[in-house]
């Protein structure tokens, strides 16, 4: 069993939410009493939201790799970074430290290809839905056509994840735009959704979503379990 790596605090809720589907998919997959070897490595949101909403990228993959370097230091085999929008600084954490990342692109862009899907909507922070490194990875890497909301829908989507989610705090109202959002995109022609902030699953599931949803969490921690128990190869 190799010792997962996380880098979380992006928020701590949804890093809490890693924790408990990394130890619930190894008793799923071991039995018994097992549980996977994990190091968390947590950093101060409040300083990593003031940064991002600077635009100050280049320091923020700056304190991911060294968040890396201090979990390698530590005895991890592999890094798992507990958010979306942080993998914008993705190339920064993969140059500081010789173990690899396991991207949550990869792991989402796994899904929606074995589930024979080509168009999906992509629900996120505004770094994410307007930025490439997401987005274009889904494209080139898994051949998917992949829809964002509107300019006004974007910032609606980006305030609940800010200003509620990332606080613990869900709102019914919150949840009612975000389905109306992903009924937009239906109409686009999205066949799925991408809970693409780890934050969403705290609002969105499949019960309350006009499409299939693939949640990022769960799935990147699923990916992790099984990187974990496997060979050491990731795609």
């Amino acid at each position: 069993m190799r010792t997962i790596g996380l880098i979380g605090g992006m928020s701590w809720e949804s890093s809490a939410e890693y924790y408990r589907l990394i130890n619930e998919t190894s008793k799923r997959r071991l039995g018994g009493h097992h549980t996977m070897r994990t190091l968390m490595l947590t950093v101060d949101f409040g300083e990593i939201e003031a940064l991002q909403h600077r635009g100050e990228w280049s320091l923020l993959g700056d304190k991911m790799a060294e968040a890396a370097r201090q979990l390698q230091a530590g005895g991890a085999d592999g890094i798992v970074l507990c958010t979306n929008t942080m993998h914008s600084v993705a190339t920064a954490i993969e140059s500081a430290v010789s173990i690899p990342l396991l991207h949550i692109a990869d792991a989402t862009g796994a899904a929606i290809r074995a589930a024979a899907f080509t168009r999906v909507g992509l629900l996120a922070t505004r770094f994410t839905m307007e930025g490439e490194f997401y987005r274009k990875r889904l494209e080139t890497k898994y051949g998917l056509e992949v829809f964002v909301p509107s300019a006004p829908d974007r910032a609606l989507v980006h305030d609940v994840i800010y200003d509620e989610l990332c606080h613990g705090t869900v709102r019914a109202e919150s949840r009612r735009t975000y389905e109306r959002v992903i009924e937009s995109l239906a109409e686009r022609g999205a066949q799925a959704v991408i809970l693409g902030c780890t934050e969403i699953m705290l609002l969105i599931d499949g019960k309350s979503s006009s499409l299939p949803v693939f949640d990022t969490t769960r799935l990147h921690a699923e990916a992790a379990v099984e990187w974990a128990l496997g060979d050491g190869s990731i795609s």
